[in-house]
């Protein structure tokens, strides 16, 4: 028995030795092997040999459907309701009128725009994961064998690999920015703080098989600022804090993630608030603003949609964030789909559940793009402002852009919001003269 137990001792210290070789002191110097590139070329080869024999083993063509925004069950015209409803009013009003209203009315029941945004996209060709398609049959063994031998490698290799990893970047980030806030506040304590931010998240990107392209770094947020991104995943913040350090702002969690703020606050300047605290939004409002006005502050990294949105689309942004003042720095995010879903659907999943799916997925690749940074133009309120910065997050993207709250996720719409829509159903309806039309039919009668 001890011999057993010395054998695994032996192998756990060969296994730690090689991940702080090869991954943890690569990482935490910013100096990439070449290991995660060799491994994503053979992943890329392999979905593409998958997709070959994916489309050889359908017999049947299948119907081609008009890919949009929304693509899923329902075809939808992208015409708007008041050029199609035109046509409706050029003639007297016939019963049969009403089936164009209930045609829109039961599209939006089966599949409206907005609660299809809080689940997974629709994968346009199996990845040997998840079967997020209902075409995505048997298709042939030599495919099931790879799908096999990929749960293999995921489960018994990558799971253990990347758990290490995360291991490492988590007890580093609570040890390090512990000892760093025993210092007295100057700037060797921020250098300092920077430097243990920036070396854990490189070490939890890994954690993740991440592979991260940045563009347009001359636009990257400066201290001072306000970066504003779409949201996708709790993990967008390790995704931009591994090329640049950020002041964190967010609701004070317990468990892990509130050790984790506790530690973290101590050596940055992370805006951290209680949920009753929220409620008072001239308190968060002074805070944030007595940030932005320090110039020798982190800029204040915050997502505006307040929700995750699951990669296609990009919702209203709460105009809280740009009331504060200051220079606004938009960031895009995309993530490929292909390699993994970086999505987490909170109301389905907690953060265990999808930790473990993101970490039995292939890798996380992504774009970040910096755009150039904003500024709130005079007679521009905040609500305009907050549109303008998220249309230009949501056209460098490929992201669409819908005027819903995510608060939706879980709440319903509110009541204000209904009777809005329904103005503006009625000034259509005047505009093209159907009220008048049926009035002066029923005077007649």
């Amino acid at each position: 028995m001890e011999d057993v137990w010395s054998l695994l001792l032996r192998a756990g210290a060969v296994w730690v030795v090689l991940v702080f070789t090869l991954i943890v002191l690569p990482s935490a110097l910013g100096v990439s092997l070449g290991i995660s590139e060799a491994y994503l070329w053979v992943l890329v080869k392999t979905l593409e040999w998958a997709t070959i024999r994916i489309e050889k083993g359908v017999k049947k063509p299948q119907p081609q459907i008009k890919t949009s925004a929304t693509n899923g069950i329902i075809e939808r015209d992208e015409t708007p309701m008041e050029k199609e409803i035109v046509h409706l009013h050029q003639v007297d009003f016939e019963f049969s009128d009403i089936f164009y209203f209930c045609r829109k009315g039961f599209e939006a029941i089966v599949e409206d725009e907005v609660t299809q945004r809080f689940s997974s996209e629709e994968l346009v060709s199996w990845n040997l994961l998840t079967r997020t398609n209902v075409n995505f049959h048997y298709i042939s063994l030599r495919l099931t064998i790879v799908w096999v031998i990929g749960v293999i490698v995921r489960y018994c290799f990558l799971l253990p690999l990347r758990i290490t990893l995360a291991a490492i970047g988590i007890t580093s980030m609570i040890v390090g920015t512990t000892i760093v806030g025993q210092l007295p506040n100057s700037s060797v304590k921020n250098y300092l703080s920077e430097v243990v931010h920036l070396t854990c998240s490189r070490i939890l990107v890994r954690a993740l098989s991440g592979t991260i392209h940045y563009h347009n770094k001359e636009n990257k947020p400066q201290k001072g600022g306000i970066c504003v991104a779409n949201h996708t995943s709790p993990i967008d913040a390790i995704i931009l804090t591994n090329d640049g350090c950020y002041a964190m702002v967010g609701q004070v969690h317990g468990g892990l993630m509130g050790i984790i703020q506790r530690a973290t606050v101590r050596a940055c300047p992370h805006v951290w608030f209680e949920r009753s605290e929220i409620k008072d939004r001239h308190l968060v409002t002074k805070r944030l603003r007595e940030h932005v006005a320090d110039k020798n502050k982190l800029p204040i990294l915050i997502f505006p949609e307040g929700t995750c949105i699951n990669n296609t689309s990009v919702m209203m942004f709460k105009k809280g964030s740009f009331e504060i003042g200051g220079t606004i720095y938009p960031v895009a995010i995309k993530y490929d789909p292909q390699f993994g879903d970086a999505f987490w659907n909170s109301s389905k999943y907690n953060i265990v559940s999808y930790l473990l799916r993101i970490m039995t997925s292939w890798a996380i690749v992504c774009n970040v793009w910096y755009l150039p940074p904003m500024v709130r133009q005079e007679g521009e309120d905040a609500v305009q402002f907050a549109n303008r910065v998220r249309s230009a997050i949501a056209r460098q993207g490929g992201l669409t852009e819908l005027p819903w709250d995510g608060g939706l996720k879980r709440a319903k719409v509110k009541d204000t919001f209904k009777e809005e829509q329904q103005k503006n159903f009625s000034k259509m309806l005047v505009r093209n003269g159907s009220v008048g039309s049926l009035s002066a039919g029923t005077e007649s009668d």
